[in-house]
């Protein structure tokens, strides 16, 4: 931005109510938002006073957005959406200014580098067929070769021809474009059964009262794991119960182990420092009860 002649403001807090305002005395045009706060930033815009006008383009990444919150922020904020998809370790992804809004709200992106390398491989490592989910691999000119002094650990976090495990359950469509199931620690196995926690969370983001969701595992006894759904409902909105959200669930026609197993309403989600959602807490909460 500084390169280019523009101005960086800096926000003391990210809520609306500090952004707001900031955005209007500035007329800030472009921002980059974590996921859990467009989804703040979403159901506060319509009803708030300040001027907005001056945004042009929001940036969402840090962790997959979903589709039914990707296609809530554009009319709320009336401005354009950019996905971002990548990782400190190297690969950039993001969706561009001239695609079309489709593939904006549905896919994280494309490779910011000609150079950047994709494989899309099954648990056996084997390529998988062009559409179909698998994990990301990827090599490229900024993306790393090895972890400083941990060959152990490079042996498994690299292929022996040097793509780097990212740890993402993704697919490419023909354009080019990743679409990101999830993290592949965050898949569910229910008795043999893989349920991809994302899928879930963006059929109950379809909820009118439903605010955010976040499916992570519980350990059983017969099945190894099951289905908890978190969920937040928006301010003011209906009260549900657990029955309402799992019957809306299958009513959108997914096979009958997806539905979750359980559904717990609350009020916040725990987050990690960065300002992502911390499934790894909302497991082990779960797990000691």
């Amino acid at each position: 931005v500084l390169y280019a002649g523009g101005t960086a403001v800096l926000c003391p807090a990210p809520d609306p109510g500090t952004a707001f305002p900031l955005i209007e005395r500035e007329r800030i045009t472009m921002t980059g938002l974590v996921p859990p706060l467009a989804l703040v930033w979403t159901d506060a815009a319509p009803a708030s006073a300040y001027d907005l006008s001056s945004l042009e383009l929001v940036l969402v990444g840090g962790a997959k957005y979903s589709e039914q919150a990707a296609r809530r922020l554009e009319p709320a904020l009336g401005c354009r959406l950019m996905q971002v998809f990548g990782m400190a370790e190297g690969l950039v992804n993001y969706t561009r200014l001239d695609d079309d809004p489709e593939t904006v709200v549905t896919t994280q992106g494309r490779p910011i580098c000609p150079d950047d390398e994709i494989r899309i491989a099954d648990d056996e490592g084997r390529e998988v067929p062009e559409g179909a989910f698998g994990h990301l691999l990827t090599r490229g000119p900024y993306t790393i070769r090895g972890y400083w002094r941990t060959p152990e650990h490079n042996r498994t976090a690299f292929t022996e021809d040097g793509f780097y495990r990212t740890g993402d359950i993704v697919r490419r469509t023909p354009s080019g474009h990743l679409v990101v199931e999830g993290r592949a620690k965050d898949q569910i196995n229910r008795g043999g059964e893989k349920v991809a926690a994302e899928e879930i969370e963006n059929i109950i983001l379809g909820h009118p009262s439903v605010h955010d969701v976040s499916l992570v595992a519980v350990p059983d006894e017969f099945l190894g794991e099951r289905t908890l759904a978190y969920v937040i409902l928006r301010e003011g909105a209906e009260p549900l119960r657990p029955a309402a959200v799992k019957r809306f669930v299958r009513e959108r026609g997914v096979a009958a182990y997806k539905v979750p197993d359980l559904v717990e309403f609350v009020d916040t989600f725990p987050q990690t420092g960065i300002g992502k959602v911390s499934k790894k807490h909302q497991r082990s909460t779960a797990e000691q009860r």
